[in-house]
Order: C-alpha cells, then structure tokens, then sequence
C-alpha cells in the first residue's frame, strides 16, 4: 500500500474504521492510514452528523473525507451535510445505505489537493479513490455525481470519465440528489435553490453555465424521480 499523505488506503482504512465505530471521533488531518493511532490529536472529539449505525464502507469513507477536506472549511461542511442526507434517503428510497453514504462523504474528495490532476472534481476524485483500491462502483458513483457528465464533455474529458461505470440507478440518483439539496455551508435547500446558486458562483461564462441547457432539465429530472419516490414511501 501507499503511503503518501493521500494514499488512505481503503484495507487499513476499513480495519482503523472498525476500531473508530461508537467512539470519540478524532480530529484528522492528510496523514497515512497507519498514523492515525499514533497522531496526538486522536484524543480530540470531533463533531459529525447524527447517522444511522456506519457499515464498514462508510466508515473508511467518512475517515478519508476527513483526513482530505476536514480543514476546508465549507467543502467540509457541505460534504457532512450531504452525508448526512443521503443516510436518510437510504431508508425510504430501499438502496444500499452503506454503498450510498459511503459515495457521499466522499463526493467531493477531488476538491482537495494531494487528489487534483485534470482539475476537474469528480474525475481526480475516482481516479484517487481507484489508486487506492476502493471499489469501482464507489468510484463510479463519484464521477458521474451532478450530471458530470456534461461538464466532461465540455472540458473534453469523457474518454477519462468513461473508464467508469456509469450506472443510472436509484442509488445513483439519491446521491445526485442529496447532493443538490445541501447548500455548500452544509445548509438544507431545496433543488432549485441549490442549482441556482451553483450557477451564480460558477458566473456566466462558466462551463457550468455552458452546459445549463442539458445539465439542468438532467438534475431537475432526478430530483422529480427521487421526490415521486420518497412521496410513494410515505
């Protein structure tokens, strides 16, 4: 395994995970898997949102979320809050829990640094997540999270993105899904709001704004199939 500050392996990961359930949650900064029990700050209680019980994949997750974006300030607090929605959608929407928080915490993982290569967030995000084990399916879930798909094609990536699975599923969409309803403070918002704002702080001239004639009908599409499905559950 690797063992780079980056390089959170998902075997060490799963087994420091198992040892972390229903305890204090340390503070972790980028460090190698192996480091955490070593690292002084592991006694500092770190406050995360209420989950159901993790299964072992959202555990390591939430510990390499943690370790790459716990010092981002909002991108943190947008990640835990994404998380934490798609913990609750999980339920009503009959989808693997496990699988989709998992892919939740880590959906934005190609915002920070050691994982940057294309510049393009979900693409260096699956590329980091398969260079170090993690599961294809993981991987596929965050590159194609939020219609990226149509930001790939603009910036002529999707040759990149199509080693990845793109699987089109519920589950798929409950991510998408509680990725849009987190506003990027980690505030509850509805679809609508969340794309406009995304929007307005990409600007006009943004590739965002480029592809807004596919990508927007795209996401509002998801959020009318999640929302008929969760109104069903009811």
């Amino acid at each position: 395994m690797r063992t780079d500050p980056a390089g959170t392996g998902i075997q060490s990961v799963l087994m420091l995970s198992s040892l972390a359930v229903n305890r204090p949650r340390p503070t972790i900064r980028a460090m190698t898997a192996p480091s955490l029990l070593r690292e002084p700050r592991f006694a500092r209680t770190l406050v995360l949102p209420a989950l159901a019980p993790a299964g072992p994949l959202t555990s390591a997750a939430r510990l390499l979320a943690e370790a790459l974006l716990g010092d981002m300030g909002n991108r943190w607090r947008h990640t835990q809050g994404v998380a934490e929605r798609a913990a609750g959608l999980a339920g009503p929407l009959g989808v693997d829990a496990d699988l989709l928080t998992a892919a939740a915490w880590l959906h934005d993982i190609g915002y920070a640094a050691p994982t940057v290569a294309t510049g393009f967030h979900p693409l260096d995000g699956a590329d980091h997540l398969t260079r170090y084990g993690w599961p294809i399916r993981v991987a596929g879930l965050v590159a194609y999270h939020s219609g990226a798909r149509f930001v790939a094609a603009a910036k002529g990536l999707s040759e990149l993105l199509a080693v990845y699975p793109d699987e089109r599923t519920v589950l798929a969409d409950a991510l998408t899904y509680a990725d849009q309803t987190v506003g990027p403070a980690g505030d509850r918002v509805d679809p609508d709001t969340r794309y406009a704002e995304v929007l307005h702080r990409h600007g006009p001239c943004s590739l965002n704004a480029l592809v807004d004639p596919d990508r927007g009908p795209y996401l509002r599409g998801i959020a009318r199939r999640v929302e008929h499905l969760l109104a069903a559950a009811v």
